[in-house]
């Protein structure tokens, strides 16, 4: 069924006159009359009465049984129109939508808050869902196009996913504060030292994991033993108990250095360990308007903490 023409017998049915369907379709009254005629012909049917068959004159637009059929499907037909142009333009200007964004655990608890705060505040009416899991699990979920953009720690190869570099996290290498629970281990240490000491580690796949192995390739060392937990926070908290040591982004052990439940162990001959965080988007995929506007209120909050940040301060 042409639309064209379906919308030029549903406007004439409407305003019960030719000329004035002409002119809100902004076309010429001959123009309608054949296009109501060319739907006619295409559907085998008579759409509209035609000359008065009890000899009294009609009035406007009458309608056949069939005509009557036809307006009404095609009265639901452009009512559907309306609405689907109506939700995308609520979409465009964030009336309404739904923003999905995975991001990997540290992400998620101690890079994105502010961001996400910005954006419940600016677009209330827009539903948001935080997806949480390793750097792996998020990139699977952006290729399944179950979020629209994910943050994490790892590197992603894969050539379907875009990875930008969103911002740089420092490492720590910490111990318990009580000294007893690493014998062997100052504030400063050598290859062989740290090798000897129990590591904490993430499970394969997280980005705090790979951070860990390419740290002790260009240390030199092997750890002698590691044990695996599935959360950076409980690592935090299993090192100050005195299970072993760790490295982990700095904004997990901040607390518990001020707290005093940590010491930070400085490796001798490197320099502070830093990793890269990385934004994923799919290839080609189109940015939604929602997703534009948490980028932009994301990059403001980057330029916030940046510009409150002394030259020189860690």
């Amino acid at each position: 069924m042409n639309l064209h023409l379906l919308r030029s017998f549903l406007t004439v049915v409407k305003t019960q006159n030719y000329s004035r369907a002409a002119e809100l379709l902004f076309v010429s009254q001959s123009a309608v009359s054949k296009a109501v005629r060319e739907l006619e012909h295409q559907l085998g049917l008579p759409l509209l009465e035609r000359g008065g068959g009890d000899g009294k004159a009609q009035r406007g637009v009458v309608l056949t049984e069939h005509g009557r059929a036809v307006f009404e499907h095609a009265r639901a037909i452009f009512a559907l129109e309306r609405a689907a142009s109506e939700d995308v333009r609520d979409r465009l200007e964030l009336r309404q939508g739904r923003l999905r964004i995975g991001a990997s655990t540290t992400v998620a608890a101690y890079w994105l808050p502010r961001s996400l705060a910005a954006f419940v505040r600016r677009h209330p009416a827009l539903e948001l869902e935080l997806v949480v899991g390793n750097t792996d699990e998020i990139s699977r979920a952006l290729i399944d196009c179950r979020i629209d953009v994910g943050y994490v720690e790892g590197e992603v190869e894969d050539a379907r996913v875009a990875a930008t570099l969103w911002r740089t996290e420092p490492l720590r290498v910490v111990a318990s504060a009580d000294a007893e629970a690493t014998p062997g281990l100052g504030q400063r240490a050598g290859a062989a030292a740290l090798a000897a000491q129990t590591w904490l580690l993430r499970e394969p796949g997280s980005g705090t994991r790979q951070a860990a192995q390419a740290w002790f390739e260009a240390q030199g060392f092997a750890p002698a033993r590691s044990i695996e937990v599935g959360s950076n926070e409980a690592i935090a908290r299993a090192v100050a108990a005195g299970a072993g040591i760790a490295l982990l982004p700095e904004p997990v052990v901040a607390d518990l250095l001020a707290m005093g439940r940590l010491r930070a162990i400085a490796p001798i001959g490197r320099a502070d360990a830093t990793r890269p965080l990385y934004r994923l988007e799919l290839v080609n995929r189109p940015q939604a308007p929602a997703l534009r506007a948490f980028l932009a209120l994301d990059a403001q909050a980057i330029a916030a903490r940046s510009g409150q940040r002394k030259p020189g301060a860690r």
